[in-house]
């Protein structure tokens, strides 16, 4: 049987999307199951307008209870001051009855993020949604160095040892270059391997 990984993402300029495309190709080619999912948006069209922010993607949305359904999930987190969006932590705090289940046991969780900035908070982020992981007793895979462009000092390139990321600027039109993708593709692939291992060795 083939694992089943969920990418659950919120989106405002698409950077985050677009690296969740690449994480979907990596996990597909270890031939997992993939489907992506968007949280609810909370501020209004007349904000996002004013932001010039674009439509979002024709993805559906992420409700709690699908949560229980894959093996793993990866989410693709915008930073907002170093941490999650009110738009994740939304749906992440209104897990509760899931977590007094223990309906999230055991399940593999990866994070990707978006920063404006270089130093806008791709790790502190990671390391505060992992906090939610913890106390549902979700098994968290780290990226590690596993790209070499991670160790690329010629040029801006988003992402860490918690996961692949991309830099937006403030106004979103910096774009994710091949470099910031091809790590994406890459954390694909390797979270696809570690939870397809996993779902073959349950399951033989």
């Amino acid at each position: 049987m083939a694992a089943t990984v969920y990418i659950v993402i919120y989106t405002l300029y698409h950077h985050v999307y677009k690296l969740a495309v690449e994480i979907q190709k990596g996990l597909e080619s270890q031939g997992v199951n993939v489907k992506m999912f968007q949280v609810p948006e909370t501020l209004s069209d007349e904000i996002l307008q004013k932001m010039h922010a674009p439509p979002k993607p024709d993805i559906p949305i992420m409700t709690v209870d699908h949560l229980t359904e894959p093996d793993g999930i990866i989410f693709g987190i915008p930073t907002r001051f170093g941490t999650m969006p009110a738009q994740l932590k939304a749906l992440l705090d209104a897990t509760g009855k899931l977590w007094a289940t223990g309906a999230l046991a055991g399940k593999f969780a990866g994070t990707f993020f978006c920063t404006a900035s270089q130093h806008g908070g791709q790790e502190t982020t990671a390391l505060t949604t992992v906090t939610y992981f913890a106390h549902h007793g979700m098994i968290y895979v780290p990226f590690g160095f596993a790209s070499a462009h991670l160790f690329d000092n010629s040029e801006v390139v988003g992402g860490s040892a918690y996961g692949a990321g991309t830099i937006a600027n403030g106004d979103g039109s910096r774009e994710p270059t091949q470099k910031e993708l091809e790590v994406a593709y890459t954390q694909g692939e390797n979270f696809g391997k570690i939870v397809s291992t996993y779902v073959k060795g349950k399951t033989a």
